[in-house]
C-alpha cells in the first residue's frame, strides 16, 4: 500500500512539495491569527471557546467533574464564525466560514455548509486567504451528476470537499464562483 497517499476525502492534493505553513503552537495562538485576518480584511468574528475536558467535544468519555486531561493539560477548542458578505454590487462577496480548532491540531472549516474536515491547524489562515481572494473554485461534472468545491492555496496546494447537494446544494456564494 502506497502510504504516501492521503486516505479519503478532504486530505490536500500536491504531490510534488509538502506544505510548509508556519507554526501555529497552540488554539489560542490558531485564534489570534484569524482574529486578525478577518480584521484585516474587515469582515466581523465571533469566537466561542470551550476550556476543559467536560467542554471538549472530542473527550466524551472525561469522568464526572473531570477538568483536566490524565496528563494534567487542559485541553482548549475554539470556534471562530465569520459571516457571509456581499459586494458592492449585491454578489456575494464571501460565504458563511465556520472554523472548528482542536487541541489536537487540527481544524474544521465549513463554507456555507460544505466541511473540509481534518485541515493542519498551520494551514488554516492560508486556506481563508485563499477563499477571501477568490481562489475556489467548482469542478462539476454532468455524468454522473458531480460537484466538487475546490479551494487552492497560494503554492499550489488544493484542498477539496463534495458539495452535498441533498441539503440545498450549491449556495449564493457558490454560484457565482467559476467552474
Amino acid at each position: 500500500m502506497d502510504q504516501s497517499r492521503p486516505p479519503h476525502g478532504n486530505q490536500p492534493h500536491h504531490p510534488h512539495h509538502p506544505h510548509h505553513p508556519p507554526q501555529i503552537h497552540s488554539t489560542e495562538a490558531a485564534v489570534a491569527v484569524l482574529c486578525a485576518l478577518a480584521e484585516r480584511r474587515g469582515l466581523p468574528v465571533t469566537v466561542e471557546h470551550a476550556i476543559g475536558v467536560d467542554q471538549s467535544s472530542r473527550r466524551t468519555a472525561a469522568g464526572a467533574f473531570a477538568v483536566t486531561d490524565e496528563d494534567g493539560s487542559l485541553p482548549h477548542e475554539a470556534l471562530l464564525e465569520i459571516p457571509a458578505t456581499d459586494g458592492p454590487d449585491g454578489t456575494p462577496f464571501t460565504p458563511h466560514v465556520t472554523v472548528q480548532i482542536f487541541e489536537e491540531g487540527d481544524a474544521h472549516i465549513t463554507l456555507d455548509q460544505v466541511t473540509f474536515h481534518d485541515l493542519p491547524r498551520e494551514a488554516t489562515p492560508a486556506f481563508l486567504e485563499a477563499v477571501f481572494d477568490r481562489r475556489a473554485h467548482l469542478h462539476r461534472t454532468w455524468y454522473p451528476p458531480f460537484c466538487r468545491l475546490v479551494v487552492t492555496l497560494n503554492d499550489g496546494l488544493a484542498y477539496k470537499e463534495i458539495v452535498p447537494m441533498a441539503y440545498g446544494g450549491v449556495s449564493r456564494w457558490m454560484s457565482h464562483l467559476p467552474s
